[in-house]
């Protein structure tokens, strides 16, 4: 399974990258706070996969990057070939990009 760190998805998001962020936790956690993904939950992944791209790279976050890793196993059974996880998730970012940012 590939993997980036928020230092990547940083990156990539500073030089507007064509990409799509994925967030698999619940609808509750990603209100306190997220990185402006698609709200797609774990438990949903596989009945909503036609909304995530499969010509574009897919990043794939969740709150520290477990969830994220069980979406992309799911997926790529579905046949996708284009996901990475997001190492440590949100309390990663938080951590090493935005101490500000609100977690639970």
């Amino acid at each position: 399974m590939r993997e980036i760190t928020v230092q990547d998805l940083k990156s990539m998001i500073d030089r507007n990258e064509e990409f799509q962020l994925i967030d698999v936790r619940e609808p509750f956690e990603y209100e306190v706070s997220n990185l402006n993904g698609d709200n797609i939950p774990l438990s949903g992944v596989v009945i909503e996969s036609d909304k995530i791209s499969k010509d574009i790279p897919v990043v794939v976050q969740c709150r520290s990057g477990k969830r994220s890793a069980q979406a992309i196993m799911l997926l790529e059974q579905e046949g996708f070939t284009n996901l990475s996880n997001l190492k440590g998730g949100i309390l990663a970012w938080k951590e090493e990009l935005d101490p500000e940012l609100d977690v639970y």
